[in-house]
């Protein structure tokens, strides 16, 4: 394993499917009952194909916390978010569903992986600093890991 490898070291794509891939291995993301009907967005027409789209959506946002730090569910709406196609009208950009990324963000802050970021002062707020989630020394320290393998894996 390289010594000094991070998540922003690796392409995205690698990296997120191999914390997938280790977040399904030890079984710490509770799948809820709804997770094979629900739809990403209400501009999707269907359900996700992949039977484990959870555990990658979950890997992907950890990854968006980790490089971002400080984002909320909002944030992470708009950038899941995508256009929805209204017959012959032009399209129009929609947000994410905010219950699974929701759901995804209390399951990493249940493992460790995320937790909530420090407020700060009022002025931070107004200026939409410091609030939202990061991630954990914990959780930083595993992605960082997962990141090491995947770049020895690439050489």
């Amino acid at each position: 394993m390289s010594k000094g490898v991070t998540v922003k070291d690796v392409p995205a794509s690698a990296f997120i499917r191999a914390y997938a891939e280790h977040l399904k291995k030890n079984d710490w993301i509770q799948l809820p009952q709804w997770v094979d009907i629900v739809k990403t967005s209400h501009a999707k027409e269907l359900c996700p194909s992949d039977p484990d789209w959870i555990y990658i959506r979950a890997a992907s946002i950890a990854r968006k916390i980790y490089l971002r730090g400080g984002v909320g569910v909002g944030a992470l709406k708009k950038v899941y978010g995508c256009s929805k196609r209204r017959g012959p009208r032009p399209c129009a950009f929609t947000k994410a569903s905010g219950k699974i990324i929701r759901y995804i963000v209390q399951q990493l802050v249940n493992i460790g992986v995320v937790e909530k970021s420090p407020s700060l002062s009022n002025q931070a707020i107004r200026q939409k600093s410091g609030h939202g989630k990061k991630i954990s020394q914990e959780g930083q320290r595993d992605l960082d890991r997962i990141a090491g393998r995947v770049a020895a894996s690439l050489k």
